[in-house]
């Protein structure tokens, strides 16, 4: 009985042993504290001994494995769906979105906020709360423009939202909304194709109401066109004033690269019948030393007829526009490549002297093409279009000023004699987005250049009263500063 007990507990010292011996050696096979002990053995043989005398860890690893690799595929799934999402919202449901509001008639109301600029001046900006849902350059929120007529303030969103209302500084009263046909022009088909699509800008003046956008001229084919209708609070019927008979395409093209954010766009009234009108290249660079072609040019089109023609060229996305009546000459502003954004002058004097004067796009400017200078497709940009550093020693015409690095230039407004401000979109969030006073002296120089930051992209500026009207399109708002 003696022996049997010695033997019984022999027994169960020795299951106790080899119980605990399995499992610290389980424990030190997942454990890297015991990594010395481990590196006696080699893979095949750690996988062995896992898999052989210790079979529910090796399973339990390989579950883990399983598991583990699951959630990665999952994750990237979801990561990928979440994505489409995210664009087909982008391309259907923003634009959508503004258009049901366009179709709703309601109004939009707005709400105040002021900042303190580094001139001591107050800018005060009244966000658009509904309506401008879908931008140029950032997917959201929306791109506009502003008008004055009879002391109301217009504003149209890039899709065609039309309102108007008649003090801005009363946030009791809303933005009334009007009906109007311009998505019999430009509509929902052409907005998902990319979000730079859009109207390019609002004009009023003489009881009538202009608007450019990049126009779908044959499938997958575009430029700048104008329609224009008769100011009506109620209802307005655009019709078409000007379109071109040419297009860029945007797959099937020479230069293989296409941008309707390079549409120019900008209209300005000229003269007694006439408004300018600005067209970009649409990165097509080599229509735009071709006479025979309208982009990259500043065009005159009678309003009577829709007769055109050209008085200057050279210039590659051009997004300001001023006629200076008083001092007989046009300043333009374009955005430049990589750097090299300007401001031109064009003078009325050499229109239509049989030359049509030049500012060196793309052969000249003093900015660079976009992408590395020892990539090959680079280098063959450089061969068809150097970008001299001088204008004038190759034939061109020089700019007053050339922002380099850019400042995403826009609008150009006259302030008082010889006093002038163009405004900045920036490219980014820690881009330019200011307003730039300066003057012009005797020799059409520019003089005392001085930079107002207001944070925001603007993309459009216009001066009534003393004030400065800015759309500033980072929250769909319009700002207002006041120079007395």
């Amino acid at each position: 009985m003696l022996k049997n007990n010695k033997i019984l507990k022999r027994s169960i010292f020795i299951s106790i042993i080899v119980a605990i011996s399995y499992f610290l050696i389980n424990f030190i096979i997942g454990n890297e504290k015991f990594n010395t002990l481990k590196v006696l053995l080699n893979n095949e043989q750690k996988q062995l001994v896992k898999k052989y005398i210790f079979p529910y860890k090796f399973i339990s690893e390989q579950n883990q494995k399983i598991i583990l690799q699951s959630q990665k595929i999952f994750q990237q799934k979801l990561k990928i769906n979440r994505l489409d999402q995210g664009l087909q919202v982008t391309k259907l449901y923003l634009p959508l979105l503004e258009l049901d509001k366009k179709e709703s008639l309601t109004d939009i109301e707005i709400t105040e906020s002021i900042i303190k600029l580094s001139n001591n001046k107050n800018l005060k900006k009244y966000k658009l709360n509904s309506g401008f849902y879908y931008g140029i350059y950032h997917s959201y929120p929306g791109s506009g423009y502003i008008d004055f007529f009879e002391n109301n303030i217009f504003i149209l969103s890039a899709r065609g939202v039309l309102a108007f209302k008649k003090n801005i500084e009363d946030t009791e009263e809303n933005f009334k909304q009007i009906k109007n046909n311009i998505n019999n022009f430009i509509g929902i088909n052409q907005f998902k194709k990319f979000k730079d699509i859009s109207l390019k800008d609002l004009s009023i003046f003489n009881d009538n109401i202009y608007v450019s956008y990049t126009e779908e001229i044959e499938e997958n084919c575009w430029n700048t066109s104008v329609i224009s209708g008769n100011i009506n609070y109620e209802n307005i019927e655009f019709k078409k004033l000007f379109s071109s008979v040419d297009c860029v395409h945007s797959i099937d093209n020479i230069d293989k690269q296409f941008s309707a954010s390079q549409a120019g766009g900008r209209i300005v009234k000229f003269l007694d019948d006439y408004i300018l009108l600005s067209i970009g290249d649409y990165q097509s660079r080599y229509l735009v030393q071709n006479i025979e072609s309208i982009n990259g040019k500043i065009i005159k089109i009678n309003i009577k007829n829709g007769n055109y023609e050209i008085i200057s060229m050279g210039h590659r996305n051009p997004q300001g526009l001023l006629f200076d009546k008083e001092n007989n000459f046009i300043l333009e502003t374009e955005h430049g490549p990589k750097g090299g954004d300007e401001i031109n002058l064009i003078k009325i004097d050499k229109m239509n002297k049989n030359k049509i004067q030049n500012y060196g796009w793309p052969m000249a400017s003093y900015g660079e093409h976009y992408g590395s200078t020892e990539d090959i497709k680079t280098k063959k940009k450089y061969e068809k279009y150097p970008l001299y550093k001088s204008h004038s020693e190759h034939g061109f015409i020089e700019p007053l000023k050339s922002f380099v690095p850019s400042i995403a230039i826009s609008e150009i407004v006259k302030i008082g004699q010889n006093k002038y401000v163009v405004s900045s979109m920036g490219r980014n969030r820690s881009g330019d987005k200011s307003l730039y006073f300066f003057e012009l002296n005797n020799e059409k120089k520019i003089i005392n250049l001085e930079q107002i930051k207001v944070f925001e992209r603007v993309r459009d500026l216009k001066f009534k009263d003393n004030k400065l009207y800015l759309f500033m399109e980072e929250t769909s708002s319009i700002g207002v500063i006041n120079l007395n």
